[in-house]
C-alpha cells in the first residue's frame, strides 16, 4: 500500500513540474518575457538535479551541461509540439547533451593517453624538457590555427572549452573539434617521426 502511495505522489509531483513548466513556456511563447525567465529558472532547476544523478562522478560538468541544455532549448523551442508533453522533449534534448558530452570525454581521453605518454618521454632532463618544449610549439606551429590554438588553451593552459571559445572567438562546438582533430594531426605526426 505505501508502494502505491510513494509512486502516486511521484506521479503528481512529475505531473505538478509538467504542468508548471508546460504554463510557463506557453505564456513565454505568447510573448510574456516574464513568464520565460520563470520558465528558464525552473527548468534550470529541473536540470541540475537531473545531471547531478547522472555525473555524480562529474560534478564540474553538471553546470555546463545546464547550460548548454538551456541554451539548446531555447533556440529549438519553435519544434516543441504542443501536443507532446514538455518534459519529455526537454528530457531527449538533455539526453544528446549528456550523450556528446560522454563521448567527447571518450575520444579526448583516448587521444590524450598515447599522446601524453609521448611528451613524458622528451621530458626526461631539463635539457631535454627545453627540447621538447621547442619541438611541441614546432609541432604544434604546423597545425592551422583552428587546430592549435584550441590545443594550446585546452590542453596546455588548461582553461575550459567555453573560456577558450571566448578567447578565439570560436564556438564551443568548434573548439571541440579542434582539439580533438589537432590531437589527432599531433598524434599522427609524432607516429611518423618515430
Amino acid at each position: 500500500m505505501k508502494r502505491i502511495e510513494a509512486n502516486d505522489a511521484r506521479k503528481a509531483r512529475f505531473t505538478d513540474i509538467e504542468n508548471r513548466l508546460r504554463a510557463l513556456l506557453m505564456l513565454a511563447l505568447g510573448g510574456d518575457a516574464q513568464a520565460y525567465h520563470g520558465f528558464l529558472k525552473a527548468l534550470s532547476a529541473h536540470l541540475r538535479a537531473y545531471f547531478r544523478r547522472r555525473l555524480f562522478q562529474r560534478p564540474d560538468d553538471v553546470e555546463d551541461l545546464v547550460q548548454e541544455t538551456l541554451l539548446a532549448v531555447h533556440n529549438q523551442r519553435h519544434t516543441y509540439q504542443t501536443a507532446q508533453p514538455l518534459t519529455a522533449w526537454v528530457h531527449a534534448i538533455a539526453r544528446y547533451k549528456l550523450v556528446d558530452l560522454l563521448r567527447a570525454r571518450a575520444s579526448r581521453e583516448a587521444l590524450t593517453d598515447p599522446l601524453d605518454e609521448a611528451f613524458d618521454m622528451f621530458a626526461a632532463s631539463d635539457t631535454d624538457a627545453a627540447e621538447a618544449s621547442r619541438d611541441l610549439h614546432q609541432l604544434l606551429d604546423s597545425l592551422p590555427d583552428r587546430q592549435r590554438l584550441p590545443i594550446v588553451h585546452v590542453k596546455l593552459q588548461g582553461l575550459s572549452v567555453v573560456e577558450a571559445a571566448q578567447r578565439t572567438g570560436m564556438s564551443e562546438s568548434a573548439v571541440k573539434v579542434g582539439v580533438h582533430r589537432g590531437l589527432k594531426a599531433l598524434a599522427a605526426r609524432i607516429q611518423g617521426l618515430k
